[in-house]
C-alpha cells in the first residue's frame, strides 16, 4: 500500500535536480568524480522509472494513470500536477535512456566538468517535467526550464560557432514558446470561473471553432519549431553543428520528441475540432519536410549537418501519421518517434567517436578510416541502416506504419493519397542514397593529399616526428587518437541498436506500451471530423477531403453529440 501511495513521479522528476546541487560542494579536483556521480544519478533515475512504470502502469487501460497532484498556487489555479498515459510514458523512458547515455558519452570533457554535469541533471529533470505535466502551465514552466541547459551546453562545450548556435536555438523556441503561453491561458480562462490549467478538467470544456482554430495555429508554431518543421527548422543544423556530441544524442533524441508530443497531447487531445481543419496542413507539411529535409541532407558537406537534416526528414513521418485519422497511422507516428530517438542518438554518439578520431566534421576531409576503425565503421554502418528504414530495424517497422497509415485513411480522397505516397517515396529513395554517400565519404573515400606539412610550427615537434593524417586533417603522432572503439563506445552504441534491432523485429515491444492510447485519440478525432463533416457537407463533400463515411459511424457519433 505504502509502495502504491508512493509519488513516484515527483521521484523521478526532483531526482536529478536535486542531486544537481550537490555538484559545486563535491570534494574533486579532476572531474572523475562528479562523472561518475552524474552517471549513478542518471542510472538511478532511469532504474526507478522502469520500476515504477513496471508495477504501477496498466498498458491496458487509456487516461492518465499515476497521477499526483498538490496546490502550488491556487489562486493562479497552479497546481503540481503530474501524471502519465500511453503517449507520455514510453518518451520518459526514451529521455532517460538517451540523457544516462549521453552523460556516460561526455566521459572525455574536461573544461568546466562541474558545471557541464550540473546542467546535464537538470536538464534530466526538465525533460521528464514536460513529458508528465499534467498542468499546462507547469508544463509551460518545465519547457523554459529545459531551454536553459541546452542553451548552455550549446554555447560553452560547442564548436567554433557556438555561441551564434546557441542564441540562434534559444530565440527560436523562446520565442515559439510564447505561444504555449498564451494558449494555456486562452485553454484555462475560456468558460468564466476558477482558472484552471489541469488537461483533465480542460478536456471536459467544450471551447468553440473560433477560439480553437487560432489556439491551434499557435501551438503548431510552437511545437513546429521543436519538431523542426519547414521552414521553422533552420536552428536544428546549426545547434547539431555546433553542439557536442552528448549534447547532439539529447538535442535529436529527446528534445525534437517535445513537438511530436505536444501536437498529440494539446493539438489532438484538447482542439480535436481545429485538427480536422489543420490535418491536410500537417500532411503536406510532413511531405515537404521529407522531401527538402533528404535534399538538403545530400547537400552538407559537415557530418553532423547531414545528419541534422536527416532528423528534418524523419519528423516529416510523423506528422503524417499524426495527421492520418487511422489507428495505425498515429501508432505509426509515435513508433518513429521511439525510433529515431534512438537512431539519431547513435548516429550523433558515433559522429562524435568519429570526430575524437579524426579533428574534423567535413566529409571530404575523410579517408581510409575504416581500414584502422573496423569496430566504429560495423557501428556507424548499423545505425546508417536503421535510419534508412532497413527491414528488420525499428526505422523500417514505423515508417511502414506511417505510410500505410495514410494512404490506408478512408477521410481522405483517393488522388490526393496518391499524391502524398508518391511523394513520401521519394523521400524514402533519396533516404540511402545521402546515408550510404556519407558512409563512403567517411570510412572509404578517396584518399587526399595533407594540407597540412611538419613544416607548420603548430605540427612541429623536437623530434620532427611525421605527421598522421586522415585526409586533411593532420596531428603530431603523440597527439592522434586513431584507435578503435572502446568499450565504453561500443557499450553505448550497442544499447540503442540492441532496442533499434529489437523493436525492428518485434515492433510490439514498443507499440503494446501506447496502442490503447493512440486508438482513444484517434477515435476522438475521427469523432470530430464526422461532426464537422455533417454540420458543413458542403466543405467535406468535396476536395482533398472526400470521406466515405461508414453509417454506423456516422450513427453511433451523431447519437452521442445529440
Amino acid at each position: 500500500m505504502i509502495v502504491a501511495q508512493f509519488p513516484w513521479l515527483t521521484a523521478i522528476i526532483l531526482l536529478p535536480l536535486i542531486a544537481s546541487l550537490a555538484i559545486p560542494v563535491l570534494p574533486d579536483k579532476t572531474g572523475k568524480r562528479v562523472r561518475w556521480y552524474a552517471l549513478g544519478v542518471g542510472i538511478a533515475d532511469f532504474v526507478l522509472m522502469c520500476y515504477a512504470f513496471w508495477q504501477n502502469y496498466d498498458t491496458n487501460l487509456a487516461g492518465f494513470q499515476l497521477a499526483e497532484k498538490y496546490d502550488w498556487l491556487p489562486a493562479l489555479g497552479l497546481s503540481w500536477a503530474v501524471s502519465v498515459d500511453g503517449i507520455s510514458m514510453p518518451l520518459v523512458l526514451l529521455a532517460g535512456l538517451v540523457t544516462t547515455l549521453a552523460i556516460l558519452a561526455s566521459w572525455q570533457v574536461d573544461h568546466k566538468p562541474r558545471l557541464f554535469y550540473f546542467l546535464m541533471l537538470v536538464l534530466y529533470s526538465a525533460q521528464v517535467g514536460v513529458f508528465v505535466a499534467q498542468d499546462l502551465l507547469l508544463l509551460f514552466i518545465m519547457w523554459e526550464l529545459e531551454l536553459v541547459p541546452v542553451y548552455l551546453l550549446v554555447s560553452i562545450w560547442g564548436g567554433q560557432k557556438r555561441r551564434y548556435a546557441a542564441t540562434k536555438f534559444l530565440l527560436y523556441t523562446a520565442a515559439a514558446s510564447v505561444f504555449i503561453l498564451v494558449a494555456g491561458l486562452g485553454l484555462a480562462l475560456y468558460g468564466g470561473g476558477t482558472p484552471t490549467f489541469d488537461m483533465v478538467e480542460l478536456a471536459l470544456k467544450d471551447y468553440p471553432l473560433a477560439l480553437e482554430l487560432p489556439l491551434y495555429a499557435g501551438l503548431l508554431i510552437a511545437f513546429g519549431v521543436k519538431l523542426a518543421i519547414f521552414p521553422l527548422h533552420t536552428w536544428l543544423p546549426d545547434a547539431h553543428g555546433e553542439a557536442s556530441a552528448p549534447v547532439s544524442m539529447i538535442l535529436a533524441g529527446v528534445l525534437l520528441k517535445m513537438g511530436g508530443y505536444g501536437l498529440l497531447r494539446l493539438n489532438l487531445g484538447l482542439l480535436s475540432d481545429a485538427h480536422v481543419y489543420f490535418a491536410p496542413v500537417l500532411i503536406i507539411l510532413g511531405v515537404v519536410n521529407i522531401i527538402y529535409g533528404g535534399f538538403a541532407s545530400f547537400g552538407q558537406t559537415n557530418m553532423k549537418r547531414r545528419l541534422a537534416y536527416s532528423s528534418v526528414a524523419h519528423m516529416g513521418f510523423v506528422l503524417l501519421g499524426i495527421a492520418s485519422y487511422t489507428d495505425l497511422g498515429i501508432s505509426g507516428a509515435m513508433l518513429q518517434m521511439i525510433s529515431h530517438g534512438l537512431i539519431a542518438a547513435v548516429l550523433f554518439f558515433l559522429a562524435g567517436v568519429t570526430y575524437d578520431r579524426t579533428h574534423t566534421l567535413a566529409l571530404h576531409e575523410m579517408s581510409d578510416i575504416g581500414k584502422v576503425m573496423p569496430k566504429v565503421f560495423a557501428l556507424f554502418t548499423a545505425g546508417a541502416m536503421a535510419s534508412l528504414a532497413l527491414p528488420g530495424m525499428s526505422g523500417f517497422a514505423s515508417e511502414l506504419a506511417v505510410f500505410l497509415g495514410v494512404t490506408g485513411s478512408d477521410l481522405y480522397n483517393l488522388n490526393f493519397r496518391a499524391v502524398i505516397a508518391l511523394l513520401a517515396a521519394v523521400g524514402l529513395i533519396i533516404t540511402p542514397i545521402y546515408l550510404l554517400s556519407m558512409l563512403r565519404q567517411l570510412f572509404y573515400g578517396a584518399a587526399l593529399p595533407p594540407s597540412c606539412v611538419m613544416g607548420n610550427s603548430s605540427l612541429q615537434n623536437q623530434e620532427n616526428e611525421p605527421a598522421v593524417c586522415f585526409g586533411t586533417s593532420c596531428v603530431l603522432p603523440a597527439q592522434a587518437k586513431y584507435t578503435d572503439a572502446q568499450p565504453r563506445e561500443i557499450f553505448i552504441a550497442a544499447s540503442f541498436l540492441v532496442l533499434i534491432v529489437g523493436i525492428g523485429l518485434y515492433p510490439k515491444l514498443a507499440t503494446q506500451l501506447y496502442d490503447v492510447q493512440t486508438v482513444a485519440i484517434n477515435a476522438q478525432v475521427r469523432q470530430s471530423f464526422t461532426k464537422i463533416a455533417e454540420a458543413h457537407p458542403q466543405i467535406y463533400a468535396q476536395g482533398l477531403l472526400a470521406p466515405d463515411l461508414i453509417e454506423s459511424e456516422v450513427a453511433s457519433v451523431v447519437g452521442v453529440l445529440k
